[in-house]
């Protein structure tokens, strides 16, 4: 796992500095895990399957840990316009595009990632896999495996 989290460290190295990714810290995302640590999970996963499969994992990377970068609590009443299940990734594309230069399927990861609930549907192989990362990750941390895991130890960014 340490050749593995140093390579992907490199691919995400500036994004997960930035004070845009750090404010997920704050944010509770799945029970008690914020949806910081819901993000570096799915982005590692991703990174991972896109890597052994020999597809665009740099995307999968990027594009996983941007995918939640809606900034608002959800559960402030008033903070967001809409359903949260429909209408966050519409937000975290738009600060991710604030953030940084979006390729093509950095976009389709982002606003993709909630199909089949939202509409938008993946067209590239690498959304498909954070597509499915994001489940996975979910339901490890909705069951509270992802703290048997050991996951918060593991995926830790200073």
């Amino acid at each position: 796992m340490k050749q593995n989290y140093q390579s992907y460290s490199q691919v995400v190295e500036d994004l997960i500095s930035t004070e845009e990714v750090k404010s997920m810290r704050r944010i509770k995302h799945h029970f008690d895990v914020t949806c910081y640590e819901h993000s570096v999970f799915v982005s590692y996963v991703a990174y991972r399957m896109a890597r052994r499969l020999g597809w665009d994992y740099r995307a999968a990377a990027r594009g996983g840990l941007l995918h939640d970068l809606y900034l608002y609590d959800p559960r402030q009443p008033g903070s967001h316009p809409g359903n949260q299940c429909f209408d966050h990734p519409k937000a975290a594309l738009r600060n991710a595009g604030a953030l940084t230069q979006l390729t093509p399927v950095e976009e389709n990861i982002i606003i993709s990632h909630m199909w089949p609930l939202a509409r938008r549907c993946p067209r590239y192989r690498e959304a498909v896999v954070v597509n499915l990362a994001d489940k996975i990750c979910a339901t490890a941390e909705v069951l509270r495996v992802y703290h048997m895991m050991g996951m918060s130890r593991k995926l830790v960014f200073a």
